[in-house]
């Protein structure tokens, strides 16, 4: 039930767990300059950095965090928590004087040392270098497209679970944020899919780093919010908390999700500075620090946080511990009334693979030609059938890339399994990490290998974060064929492999693909990208090849120079050992190795290397004696004769071989 605060302002159900009597206006307005001016200290001590958007937001982030955000200082890491996103992550000290003020364990000595190498204070929140930061922003966008996949994965879990999952995410954007491209397609998602339990804030300084905003957009991104059927609303005033917090109320009412436009001013306080880009990006300097601290009436030494705002601190974090042990007490319920869903549930936040799985995917392995995509969509199939936390799907390439999984998720029905990004590449890869940084499920995406550029950053971010996201990329090389070079990847497997941390697989049949598939789900540390053919391939039956796992280097015959050994992958392996038998009539000793992963791939001694793979031979070149691939675009034409035309037949091949050992003898 509803009650009063000491000023009779009804507080609604969803804050049961808030405390009824909200902060004084003087402790309020304490608690604000606190955090402007600990982000302008960090940032004066540093050196380096964004002052500007802390000061001109810190007021509807402490109204979020002191009246609306469900988090547990000392738990970062509580499944049911609200979820808080700092997309305009240049903003990053504003995140960490939270933090430190919360009693997260982010001492006054980090903040001290902001930026500098090894600490907890970086220059952009990263996942997993600070408690109490959920996910890695900077890369501007990215942090809203990351927020929308963990609103979706809530409402996901709630199907799933509804008696242990009822949270919100929240998220502080800024106007690089909007104008980002990603921007749109994570939000068109969102208000498609009705999210409603995703409320966003923008910082509407309008500022960018160059300048005014209206230098270079003037869109109304009231309306354009509201075009994807977001709930919107301005709050004309951002140093107003009532209104901030009453703005907030009507959002979390509304069962859309919520854009609220907070109008600020970047630097605010600082004199010669406030409202212009000088404030963006530079320390305000001693003397401009010093008058915005006299302006404030601010006494205080740096770094400090004045005794009555660390109390106030201190008991939102105790109601906020009291939270948690609700949860606690309301899961212990669950588990006794459903103990196997429970056990589902903890086993999948866990990233237990489940009894089975190895069973499930040695069934896909077939005798009869077929495409890995194909074979993929076997494994993807099995996988399911033991693993329902698995969910994911395409940029409306679902059929192509052999990821349908039935009926997809809708505002209607979250607890189904397949995902339907759309059109939306970069905004599937980003709502992919916000899924997987949420917690409870296993997540995979797909599309042509082609278009893995307009991914790219999120699937920086997915290796960067350690997020076990499973990238499905098909269509591997020129012999998708009349789609010409447009669609024809030429370059783009060699670029994936130098991303660091990424897993890249790219198998040659059906029992290489059920491996991908199980290399990729035992990872929890860091993505997998799976490069499948749109063309059929022959199953292994061609002996001696040597696959992922084997010791090349003690299996590697003799040592003569006429010893040599073809290693490749996908598509490439029939054709090396088709190339294999060839060179042993000549009278060499050869060994096929399938490199699944070229990294795993290691010489054999005293042999002749050469590589065979349909794509750019830049990092080949360094590892062989001989890279034989394409280092120029394709073209329009049926497959197998693009492929023919660039030399991947077994007699150009073998051509090639050859001149390259008749030069050795």
């Amino acid at each position: 039930m509803d009650g009063p605060d000491q000023e009779g302002r009804a507080m609604p159900e969803s804050t049961v767990h808030r405390p009824l009597v909200a902060p004084s206006v003087e402790t309020d307005q304490l608690a604000v300059d606190t955090l402007r001016f600990l982000a302008a200290d960090m940032v004066e001590a540093a050196n380096s950095g964004h002052p500007g958007m802390p000061m001109g937001a810190a007021p509807m982030a402490w109204t979020l965090w002191s009246r609306h955000l469900r988090h547990d200082p000392a738990d970062p890491a509580w499944a049911d928590r609200d979820r808080f996103v700092l997309s305009a992550g240049h903003g990053s000290a504003l995140l960490y004087g939270l933090l430190h003020m919360f009693g997260y364990d982010l001492p006054t000595e980090e903040l001290r040392r902001f930026r500098q190498l090894g600490s907890r204070t970086p220059g952009h929140p990263e996942f997993g270098e600070t408690p109490g930061v959920e996910c890695t922003t900077g890369p501007l966008g990215q942090g809203l497209a990351m927020a929308v996949g963990m609103a979706l994965a809530e409402r996901m879990s709630h199907a799933r679970y509804p008696e242990i999952t009822d949270h919100r995410t929240y998220a502080i954007v800024g106007d690089g944020c909007l104008m980002e491209g990603v921007s749109h397609e994570a939000a068109s998602f969102a208000g498609h899919l009705g999210l409603g339990r995703l409320i966003v804030l923008w910082d509407d300084n309008a500022i960018t780093i160059d300048g005014a905003v209206d230098r270079s957009c003037g869109d109304d991104q009231i309306a354009r919010f509201a075009a994807y059927g977001w709930h919107t609303e301005v709050v004309p005033d951002g140093t107003d908390i009532e209104a901030i917090d009453a703005a907030i109320r009507r959002a979390e009412a509304d069962p859309r999700p919520s854009f609220l436009a907070v109008r600020t001013v970047i630097g605010h306080g600082a004199p010669d500075v406030a409202g212009t880009a000088k404030a963006h990006g530079a320390p305000l300097g001693a003397d401009q620090l010093a008058r915005a601290k006299e302006i404030a009436g601010w006494g205080y030494p740096p770094f400090a946080v004045p005794e009555q705002v660390g109390a106030t601190c201190a008991v939102l974090a105790e109601i906020g511990a009291g939270d948690r042990a609700d949860w606690l007490d309301r899961f212990a319920e669950f588990a006794a009334a459903a103990p196997e869903r429970a056990e589902e549930f903890t086993r999948a936040a866990a990233r237990i693979l489940p009894a089975g799985l190895a069973e499930a995917l040695s069934g896909t392995v077939g005798d009869a030609p077929r495409a890995t995509r194909q074979s993929s969509q076997a494994c993807l199939d099995a996988v399911l059938s033991v693993m329902p936390e698995l969910v994911g799907g395409s940029a409306d390439l679902a059929g192509s890339t052999g990821t349908s999984c039935g009926p997809v998720v809708a505002r209607d029905d979250y607890s189904r399994t397949a995902i339907a990004f759309g059109i939306r590449e970069f905004g599937m890869a980003a709502i992919l990490n916000g899924i997987s940084l949420h917690g409870g499920f296993r997540v995979f995406g797909s599309t042509f290998l082609v278009f893995a550029d307009y991914l790219r950053p999120a699937l920086r971010l997915s290796a960067l974060m350690g997020q076990p996201v499973i990238y499905v990329l098909t269509h591997d090389s020129i012999a998708v064929g009349e789609d010409g070079p447009t669609h024809q990847p030429v370059e783009h497997v060699e670029s994936l492999r130098v991303i660091p941390g990424l897993q890249v697989l790219r198998p040659a049949d059906d029992t290489e693909t059920a491996l991908a598939w199980e290399l990729a789900l035992t990872r929890t540390d860091g993505p997998t990208a799976l490069i499948l053919s749109r063309q059929a391939l022959p199953q292994d039956t061609r002996a001696p090849i040597d696959h992922p796992g084997t010791d090349s280097q003690s299996a590697a015959p003799g040592g003569d120079l006429r010893t040599v050994e073809l290693v490749a992958t996908g598509s490439e392996v029939a054709l090396a050992a088709a190339v294999a038998e060839q060179l042993r009539a000549d009278g060499y000793t050869v060994r096929v190795v399938s490199a699944l992963d070229r990294w795993r791939y290691s010489p054999a001694p005293s042999a002749h290397t050469v590589s065979i793979e349909a794509g750019s031979t830049t990092g080949w070149a360094g590892l062989v004696d001989l890279a034989i691939g394409i280092d120029e675009f394709g073209h329009s034409g049926p497959g197998a004769e693009v492929m023919a035309h660039h030399g991947f037949t077994v007699e150009a091949v073998l051509t090639r071989i050859r001149e390259y050992l008749g030069g050795t003898r």
